[in-house]
This record gives structure tokens, C-alpha cells and sequence, in this order.
């Protein structure tokens, strides 16, 4: 199964690939793809089956965690998230990075919240850097065709039911 994810991601990345090369806005799915360091994030929404919802016009807001922010899980955490049993928990994790609507970092401010896809909401605190939760957003604004993108360095988890 993994290696199938991967030969998707691949073959997703050189498409990625050739529609950067005729100058076309990529949508949030091709902008990951693209940028190298959200491989882990892509297999997940692909075993998710989310890639024509983030690929769809949205807007929406992406709090995107990279492969460091994945490492950072209990090993073997991922792999156990990406089994086709656990699809519904997986859907949870990556619906809570989501938020309807185009927020930009202008529109954060101390203790904001916004109600994500997957229901709950997430709190934005900026005395320290901007945050959203318990991660820190390190890179902020990346635009897409359907949406915005804001790079984070942890995996943020929605709250037990």
C-alpha cells in the first residue's frame, strides 16, 4: 500500500511538475506536492480519499504540517493513521487542518478562533509567532489557485470527542 502511495505521489509531482512549467496557479494539493516537504501529508490525504475535496474550488485554509512535523508523532503513528481501517480517524486529523474560507495571516488576531472542516475549532495566538494551537506557523500566505496555505511544524489534533 505504501508503495502505491508513493507511486501516486510521484506521478502526482510530475504533473505538478508540468503544469508550473506553463505558468498555471497551482490548486493546494499540487502546491504540496510541489514544494518537496509535505510527502507525508499527501500520502495521508490521498489514503484519505481527500484529494478531489482539496483539489475542489474551495477556498479554504490549510494548516499543512510537514514531514518534520510528522516525525515528531509516536513512531509508527503514521503508518497506522494511513491503514484503510482507520480512515475515518484520518479524515479527522486532516479535516481539522482545514478551514473554509481564505484566512490570510493579516486576518489573525490574538485568540482568534475558526471553526475547521472537521467541526472543532482551532485558536490562533500571535505574542510569541503565529501559532494555531499548539503548532507554529512557519511560513504563511502560500497562495493557490483555491485557497491559502500556511506551513506548521506540528501535527495539530482535533480535541477527544
Amino acid at each position: 500500500m505504501l508503495r502505491n502511495l508513493m507511486l501516486t505521489t510521484t506521478a502526482t509531482l510530475m504533473l505538478a511538475g508540468a503544469a508550473f512549467a506553463e505558468g498555471q496557479k497551482s490548486d493546494i494539493v499540487d502546491t504540496a506536492v510541489s514544494a518537496g516537504n509535505f510527502t507525508t501529508l499527501v500520502a495521508a490525504v490521498q489514503a484519505a480519499g481527500l484529494v478531489d475535496t482539496l483539489k475542489g474550488e474551495g477556498p479554504f485554509t490549510v494548516f499543512a504540517p510537514t514531514d518534520e512535523a510528522f516525525a515528531k508523532l509516536p513512531a509508527g503513528t503514521v503508518d497506522t493513521l494511513l491503514k484503510p481501517e482507520n480512515k475515518d480517524q484520518l479524515v479527522g486529523i486532516l479535516t481539522y487542518h482545514v478551514v473554509p474560507g481564505a484566512v490570510k495571516s493579516t486576518d489573525l488576531t490574538e485568540g482568534l478562533t475558526a471553526k475547521t472542516v472537521q467541526g472543532a475549532p482551532v485558536t490562533f495566538t500571535l505574542k510569541d509567532g503565529a501559532m494555531v494551537n499548539d503548532a507554529k506557523i512557519t511560513a504563511a500566505d502560500i497562495e493557490a489557485s483555491n485557497g491559502v496555505i500556511h506551513v506548521i511544524d506540528t501535527v495539530i489534533m482535533p480535541p477527544a470527542n
